[in-house]
């Protein structure tokens, strides 16, 4: 159940960003260090989203899961994605913030800049 909120609110937050323009890079991003979620690129900008999804309103919002730790984690794992990228591209950091219903539904709340 898990696995399949955290695919589905990516997918979702996926979808969010191609709606207002952005290109897809990677998605599940892996390499000895650690995963990124989504990267993304629009306006020479490329963007490295950390998606945090739930089923549940009752804990915490998604997006209070990115801790200092875990955007330290983020900012060591996009530093390898950028050490195999030709120049040296703007970077941004989000967090996308997904509820996800019974249905498959998600409401999506993108923060930009977020770290």
């Amino acid at each position: 159940m898990r696995a399949e909120t955290g695919a589905a609110g990516e997918r979702a937050a996926w979808e969010a960003y191609r709606r207002r323009g952005y290109r897809l890079v990677a998605r599940n991003w892996r390499c000895r260090l650690g995963e990124l979620d989504l990267v993304l690129t629009r306006d020479g900008i490329l963007v490295f989203c950390e998606v945090k999804a739930r089923r549940s309103r009752v804990m915490a919002d998604p997006f209070q899961a990115v801790t200092p730790l875990k955007q330290q984690k983020v900012r060591t794992v996009a530093q390898a994605f950028l050490a195999g990228v030709d120049g040296d591209p703007a970077c941004r950091f989000d967090v996308a913030s997904v509820f996800v219903d019974g249905r498959g539904n998600a409401d999506v709340r993108v923060f930009e800049d977020a770290f």
